[in-house]
């Protein structure tokens, strides 16, 4: 496996000096000033890996391998007119990647928001904290904050005397911290941030797509892209939904190992494949992550390592929990995705699958910095360390 590290450009926080010290040799990163209309142009593509790869003395090399990722526009989502114009646009950033030789790009396919939480500093008893989804906290929002249209239908009496009642005892700042949370998306979200109305602006208009809706038109993206991707020897590696459920009345398409299965078997192209974020799809129960490395191990370009653990009395609300813990049996995944590794065919292009710690708590002295919820340093060299080390006792064992 080659050991990657997210890194958001010249302003994070986490130093390409950092990253050299954790032992990564990959960087995973974008161009995430520019907006999801336009094209990545080739001098600024270029401009990234020189940055990157510029070697000081004595100091250990670091490549840009990865993309993470390349908007997709809600117009295409949406299947708007015009939608053709962005996925050439996509396509065009694509070329341009290639031609600077970066051939992996995760991309992700969800309706308005990226990734979702509610509570961005959980703090757990060793006194660090993690990212938190709460299904009581997202019911309080969608219900009394957002008051969006029609979301009652989607709740229980029960559920929705309890988030009022609870609504009535936050203070104004929590209700503002809440909406901030969940509105303004996690970092390295390649959209813009919203208010309360610019969201339900984005949300109604969606009114109408269901999920046939928008899997028709993932597959009219995926029909033009994948046969570019084809003959650059790109890898397209979709990224879950997070949380993987529908949410706020948006359609959520890729959840579960059935919704891989239909993708895959509408669109076959050996370019076309996912992006293993194990704490995503182990929000779920009935995603079994060693079964789905084993059925889609030749379609797995890209991993996310994390743990999660989803909560006794509702599993739909969750946090994320040290890379080894968790509801996650990491090891089992890990040895399976070795054996994928295995199992590829030499002068593939894909034999090493890139990994990276994922979503790190924020403990010791990253407690006291300005970091990006689930990018800090120190939490993310824990993981990696630990992931490190389980791969290391495998490939000793011969397992």
């Amino acid at each position: 496996m080659r050991e990657a590290w997210r890194w958001f450009g010249p302003d994070d926080p986490v130093s390409l000096e950092d990253i050299r010290q954790t032992g990564a040799a990959d960087v995973v990163t974008a161009l995430y000033h520019i907006p999801a209309h336009d094209v990545w142009p080739v001098d600024e593509i270029k401009a990234l890996p020189s940055l990157i790869e510029e070697v000081p003395d004595t100091r250990s090399a670091l490549k840009w391998s990865v993309v993470e990722s390349i908007p997709v526009h809600e117009y295409i989502k949406l299947g708007k007119p015009g939608r053709d114009r962005h996925i050439s646009a996509f396509i065009d950033s694509m070329k341009n990647l290639a031609a600077c030789n970066i051939r992996t790009i995760c991309y992700n396919f969800m309706p308005v928001i990226d990734a979702t939480r509610t509570n961005l500093a959980y703090e757990r008893p060793s006194g660090a904290t993690a990212l938190r989804f709460d299904q009581d906290q997202y019911t309080v929002f969608d219900l009394f904050i957002l008051d969006r249209e029609g979301a009652r239908k989607d709740y229980s009496y029960k559920e929705i005397d309890a988030a009022r009642a609870a609504f009535r005892q936050m203070t104004e700042a929590e209700k503002t911290t809440l909406a901030r949370n969940i509105t303004e998306g996690m970092p390295g979200k390649m959209t813009a941030a919203y208010g309360v109305e610019e969201f339900r602006q984005a949300l109604a208009q969606y009114k109408g797509i269901n999920k046939a809706a928008l899997r028709k038109n993932l597959y009219h993206f995926l029909g033009q892209v994948l046969p570019e991707a084809e003959k650059l020897n790109v890898k397209l590696a979709i990224h879950p939904d997070d949380p993987p459920r529908d949410l706020f009345g948006l359609p959520r398409i890729i959840c579960t190992a059935d919704d891989l299965e239909t993708l895959f078997a509408e669109l076959p192209s050996a370019s076309n494949g996912v992006t293993l974020c194990v704490g995503t799809f182990g929000s779920r129960p009935d995603n079994d992550l060693p079964a789905m490395v084993k059925q889609f191990g030749p379609r797995i370009h890209f991993a996310h390592l994390r743990g999660v653990k989803r909560d006794l009395d509702d599993p739909r609300s969750f946090y994320e929990a040290s890379h080894l813990e968790g509801d996650v049996d990491m090891i089992s995944i890990i040895r399976c995705l070795l054996h994928e590794e295995s199992m590829r065919k030499p002068g593939s292009g894909a034999m090493d699958i890139p990994i990276r710690p994922d979503h790190g708590h924020q403990m010791m002295d990253d407690l006291d910095r300005k970091v990006n919820p689930g990018y800090s340093c120190i939490g993310r060299l824990r993981g990696l360390a630990e992931i490190r080390g389980v791969i290391r006792t495998l490939e000793k064992l011969g397992v």
